[in-house]
């Protein structure tokens, strides 16, 4: 069975349907392909943290509603040295920065529902799917689903199908060059219906590794530990983990924390990766199928967004005229993207290096981390590169 559509989006995870309500909304036709089911995909736990960009991108596409209800607006973060407790206020640089706090399950569902009300065509539980003469005019994709061979023929691929997905091993490896770092740590994860320790996230560096105190909800709060990658979940129960974290966060934090069951626990590892082009004749590659950061400032959800915006914009573009507008945004795409996703590349090796332990960090590295939290917390020009990268740089 054949069919056609302008372009197939393989992938509906975040870069996926932020794409497809772009394209609907513009009128370009678009078909998501999905290999697992809408509840796997709404139920990953994954960030929680949107920068202004994603928040008025939500807004713009008429899903923001729940959002502005139940999420949590944040004008400050807070940094942990020690016993050290300082608080970085993102109003020192705009008297509207802010970031939200909103996870990103929630983002999907709000997509999810939305897909269902517009008629955006999205096939879920395809398997074996594979691109098809993505270097020529006429690319393909092909898919099962429900026991049945289907071909799509179309006139873009937007591959948003993560690291794991088929679109980036589409490209051959004489075209595409993967810079990756590899950290020597990962974090441990909870996730607990307990009240937030404080109104604010906390990021806390500490002797013993790094910790992060977060939140989804003013009833269900996430943190985090640094731990080594070698390390079990079953040795992790949670008494330990509440007291490994209480101590990283310090005695300011600690008092507040209520401590409680966890129904989520997990142990991420951290790296990055940039695959270069992010486009390869008629595919194009957003979030992290191009991409990978670190957690640390939480940019993997927004650079996705940032993504789908200049591939949006420039196939609009594309579109315009009936089909005989200009290819300056295609052509242009890759490096546009690249040019942000490796500012948020440098960002986030920086807070990554700076809040965490590295295990052949020594007496000279020790101090220099020290020396940086002390002119971040001193100096309100270094406050303002942090606040400026942490909420989100303009597009």
């Amino acid at each position: 069975m054949t069919s056609r559509t302008q372009v197939a989006i393989i992938g509906a995870g975040p870069a996926g349907l932020f794409l497809a309500h772009l394209l609907h909304r513009a009128g370009v036709s678009a078909l998501v392909i999905e290999n697992r089911s809408r509840a796997y995909v709404e139920g990953r736990v994954r960030a929680g943290v949107l920068e202004r960009t994603t928040v008025e991108l939500m807004d713009k596409l008429g899903v923001g509603a729940r959002m502005r209800r139940e999420g949590i607006v944040h004008q400050a973060t807070n940094i942990a040295v020690g016993e050290r407790l300082f608080r970085v206020d993102f109003t020192e640089v705009s008297a509207d920065a802010l970031v939200m706090l909103y996870g990103q399950s929630e983002v999907m569902r709000d997509l999810g529902d939305a897909a269902v009300e517009r008629e955006i065509p999205i096939v879920y539980e395809a398997s074996e799917v594979a691109l098809h003469d993505v270097d020529s005019d006429a690319p393909s994709v092909t898919f099962t689903h429900e026991g049945k061979v289907q071909r799509i023929a179309c006139e873009y691929i937007a591959g948003c199908d993560g690291f794991h997905g088929v679109s980036r091993g589409t490209i051959p490896e004489s075209v595409r060059t993967t810079f990756e770092r590899v950290y020597p740590f990962g974090w441990l994860g909870v996730l607990a219906d307990v009240p937030p320790c404080m109104h604010e996230l906390v990021y806390a560096n500490h002797e013993r590794g790094f910790a992060l105190a977060s939140m989804r909800s003013p009833t269900r709060s996430r943190y985090y530990v640094q731990c080594s990658v070698e390390e079990k979940l079953e040795d992790w129960p949670d008494e330990r983990f509440w007291d490994e974290v209480s101590l990283r966060l310090g005695s300011s934090v600690a008092p507040h924390i209520t401590r409680g069951a966890s129904f989520e626990k997990s142990i991420a590892p951290l790296r990055s990766m940039v695959c270069e082009p992010m486009r390869w004749g008629r595919l194009f590659l957003t979030g992290d199928a191009a991409h990978i950061v670190p957690p640390t400032g939480a940019k993997g959800l927004n650079l996705a967004v940032s993504d789908v915006i200049f591939l949006a914009e420039a196939l609009v573009e594309r579109y315009a005229g009936n089909g005989s507008g200009s290819t300056a945004g295609i052509d242009g795409y890759s490096a546009r993207a690249l040019a942000r996703v490796w500012r948020a590349e440098r960002f986030t090796w920086w807070f990554t290096s700076l809040m965490h332990r590295f295990p052949t960090m020594e007496g000279f590295d020790r101090r220099m981390q020290s020396a940086e939290l002390e002119y971040l917390a001193e100096s309100k020009a270094a406050r303002a590169v942090f606040i400026e990268n942490y909420i989100g740089l303009p597009l």
